[in-house]
C-alpha cells in the first residue's frame, strides 16, 4: 500500500471533476459505478484493478471523486492499471488544468482539450471535456460547434487566436514568434502560452493512451451542462 505522501500529492488532483461533474438532482440521481470486480468492458480494453486491489492512496482518491461528483470518470479506472503513472498523470493534469493564476480561465482550459482532442480524434476527451466546458462557461453548444470545426464556431478574436496557438502545437508546426504575437494582440502573455502549449501537449498524450486502451466516455458526460437545472433542485450548489 501506498503511504500519506502519496495521497497528499494526489488530493488537489481529486477535485479533477467533483462539483462539476454533479448531474441534476445530485448523487441520488446517478448509479454508482466504482471499481466491481468484473468492470464493464466498455471501459478499456486493459484491466481495470477491483477496489481491494489498489493501493491506498488511489483507491481513497477514487471513492472521493465518485463521491463528490456523482459517479466515477472511466478515465481513473482504466488509468489505475498502472498506479506509478496514474499519480503522475493526474499531479500534472492538475498542474494544467486547475490552477488558479494566469489569463487562461477553465472554459479556456477545457476548450483548447476539445479543439485538438478533436484533431487527434479522441472520443473521450472530447465527450468529457465538452461536458465541462459547457458547465465552466454556461454556453450549451459552443462546445459541440468546436468539436466539429472550430474555425467555423462562434468564438471570440481571443478565444480563435488561442485556439489557433493550440492548434499549431498539436500539429507539431513551427512554433515562430508570429504565433506568439499573434497571443499578444488579443491579450495573452508569454506565460499564457506556454499554458495553452502545455495543455496542447498535455492531451496530445492523454488522447494516444485513450486510443490505445480504448477508453469509453460516462454515459453521464453526453448530457452534462446541456439542459438548465431546474431552480430549488436538491442538487449542490
Amino acid at each position: 500500500m501506498a503511504g500519506s505522501g502519496h495521497l497528499k500529492l494526489l488530493r488537489p488532483a481529486a477535485f479533477y471533476m467533483f462539483a462539476p461533474l454533479r448531474p441534476a438532482g445530485g448523487r441520488a440521481a446517478v448509479k454508482a459505478t466504482f471499481c466491481t470486480t468484473a468492470p464493464p468492458p466498455s471501459i478499456s480494453r486493459y484491466p481495470v484493478p477491483p477496489k481491494k486491489d489498489l493501493p491506498e492512496d488511489i483507491a481513497a482518491v477514487m471513492e472521493e471523486v465518485e463521491t463528490k461528483g456523482g459517479f466515477l470518470p472511466n478515465v481513473f479506472k482504466a488509468l489505475s492499471h498502472r498506479p506509478a503513472e496514474f499519480r503522475t498523470f493526474f499531479a500534472y493534469y492538475n498542474e494544467l488544468m486547475n490552477k488558479e493564476t494566469g489569463g487562461l480561465t477553465k472554459a479556456d482550459r477545457e476548450l483548447i482539450v476539445v479543439a485538438t482532442s478533436m484533431h487527434n480524434q479522441c472520443l473521450y476527451c472530447v465527450v468529457s471535456h465538452s461536458a465541462l466546458h459547457r458547465i465552466y462557461s454556461k454556453k450549451p453548444t459552443l462546445a459541440d460547434q468546436v468539436a466539429v470545426n472550430y474555425q467555423n464556431a462562434e468564438l471570440s478574436p481571443r478565444e480563435l487566436a488561442m485556439l489557433d496557438f493550440a492548434l499549431a502545437v498539436c500539429r507539431s508546426d513551427t512554433i515562430t514568434d508570429q504565433h506568439f504575437l499573434s497571443l499578444e494582440e488579443v491579450g495573452f502573455d508569454r506565460e499564457d502560452a506556454w499554458d495553452i502549449g502545455a495543455i496542447a501537449a498535455f492531451f496530445a498524450l492523454s488522447n494516444r493512451m485513450a486510443h490505445i486502451t480504448d477508453m469509453r466516455p460516462n454515459v453521464e458526460f453526453y448530457t452534462l451542462g446541456r439542459v438548465a437545472r431546474p431552480k430549488g433542485d436538491g442538487g449542490s450548489k
